[in-house]
């Protein structure tokens, strides 16, 4: 069954929403965990995140960040493993198809 769309007023715009969504944004978002994203100082934040965030200003719109190259966990230990997950990838992509 396909979920309701609502309309609410967001940053002054009515705007449309999967009901089941409304609000949920930072639950969905990678930046929200991410060691870049510095969204009360947006000149030292990740500059994926500022450019995304112009964009949605610009255009009235909400975009939760689900992939990302730059995505460091805010948890040290975390940040480790994704580091070597980035190394994996790239070695990955190095590899010669079969």
């Amino acid at each position: 069954m396909a979920e309701r769309i609502v309309t609410y007023v967001h940053h002054g715009d009515i705007v449309s929403v999967r009901e089941d969504l409304k609000g949920r944004h930072r639950e969905h978002c990678l930046c929200w965990r991410c060691s870049n994203f510095t969204p009360d100082d947006r000149g030292n934040s990740c500059p994926i995140a500022n450019t995304l965030y112009a964009l949605d200003v610009l255009a009235g719109i909400t975009t939760p960040v689900w992939e990302c190259p730059k995505f460091y966990e805010l948890e040290a230990k975390q940040e480790d493993t994704v580091k070597d997950a980035h190394a994996e990838d790239a070695e990955k992509k190095e590899e010669p198809a079969e």
